[in-house]
């Protein structure tokens, strides 16, 4: 198996796995319990949220522990709501993730106003489009840092000073951007910040939320006093460990990702498009994560082509995987192409600093003979 869809998930790295394990077993004690057995598990916690903290340029008490990035991106704008009652309009992109734009339609049909904010051909935000969109009625903008299927960048430091100008709440969906780009909290004054474990090699089910200190927050989920009050019940010690290990590992490995990663993400990309005919590379040439390949196969459908990949041994995507249920085109081509047949007919490569040339050059080789056999 070649596994190219590190956008959907990473595996669990060793080191992390090995962390996870004892507690699970031996130290299997309640945090909030009074007695030490349990309570010295409020120790393990705070140092996992440290390095959480650490990955993003942040204060660990800033640090909210979650689920998901999905539980994320919705308490974060919960949270922006309950602060601003009288306002009733979200600014939000047509390319975010389904957590994002489903939580925008639910709110929708509660009365409130969103903006959906569009994107040029290369999937590329226009910061006049957001200046123009926000109004004294803005409750909250929320933007992602990086595009979960084209890998596209947006510009989280001008958008982050245009809020800031305007007195607007600013939730950045991060997921897909930590552990493979540089994130600074300090640099890039977002109000919120989402994060999910499974996309940096810790286990699925774990999440954080970053809240700037001084930003209004209520909980999304009520229960006891854990994580300060800012989300009831029970800490999941074990993946709370993951994540932090994990995050640990991301942080000192940065620095050399993108060296490793950049190649083989342009050797496939060139041998793709250079070798297989009537192919359109989907997002910006440079404007990207390092990882990410997104490319159309005009005449050939994604869910043909990915089937006969997945019989070659090869994973990839065509789009998000909380999406994969659907048969839905790819809304975020949609809304770079809407006049083509392209969301229908792209697949998403995503790779990792796991992934070996040897791998690469053999998926080419794939892809080509699948398409040539696809297209007769």
């Amino acid at each position: 198996m070649i596994y190219l869809d590190s956008n959907a998930t990473t595996s669990v790295l060793p080191e992390v796995l090995e962390s996870i394990m004892p507690y699970f077993t031996a130290e299997c004690g309640n945090p909030s319990s009074s007695y030490r057995f349990g309570s010295k598990l409020k120790t393990v916690i705070e140092t996992a949220r440290a390095h959480v903290a650490e990955l993003i340029g942040a204060h660990s008490q800033e640090i909210v522990f979650t689920s998901c990035a999905t539980e994320s991106n919705n308490s974060a704008s919960l949270a922006a709501l309950k602060a601003n009652p009288g306002k009733r309009q979200i600014v939000t992109s047509a390319v975010e993730h389904s957590s994002v734009l489903n939580y925008c339609m639910a709110r929708e049909r509660d009365g409130y106003r969103i903006t959906y904010l569009p994107v040029d051909h290369d999937g590329v935000l226009q910061l006049a489009d957001l200046v123009n969109a926000i109004s004294d009625e803005t409750a909250v903008v929320s933007l992602m840092w990086a595009n979960n299927e084209t890998g596209v960048l947006f510009p989280a430091n001008e958008i982050a000073d245009i809020c800031r100008s305007r007195g607007v709440l600013y939730h950045c969906d991060a997921a897909q951007a930590a552990g493979k780009t540089d994130i600074n909290v300090r640099e890039v004054q977002t109000d919120y910040l989402s994060l999910t474990g499974h996309k940096f090699h810790a286990p699925k089910g774990i999440g954080a939320l970053y809240v700037r200190r001084k930003t209004p927050f209520l909980p999304f989920v009520h229960g006891g006093h854990q994580e300060r009050s800012r989300r009831g019940g029970t800490e999941n010690v074990a993946l709370i460990v993951g994540m932090g290990r994990a995050a640990e590992l991301a942080r000192k490995s940065l620095p050399s990702y993108e060296k490793k990663v950049r190649p083989l993400r342009d050797t496939l990309e060139e041998c793709i498009l250079n070798s297989v005919p009537d192919t359109e590379m989907n997002g910006h040439k440079t404007q990207r994560l390092t990882n990410t390949i997104n490319i159309t196969f005009h005449g050939v459908e994604s869910e043909s082509l990915l089937l006969l990949l997945d019989q070659a041994g090869i994973c990839a995507s065509s789009g998000s995987a909380c999406l994969a249920d659907s048969d839905e085109p790819s809304h975020v081509i949609k809304a770079m192409k809407p006049d083509t047949a392209a969301s229908r007919q792209m697949v998403r490569f995503s790779l990792d600093n796991l992934n070996q040339t040897d791998e690469i050059r053999l998926a080419a080789a794939a892809v080509k003979q699948v398409v040539q056999d696809l297209r007769g």
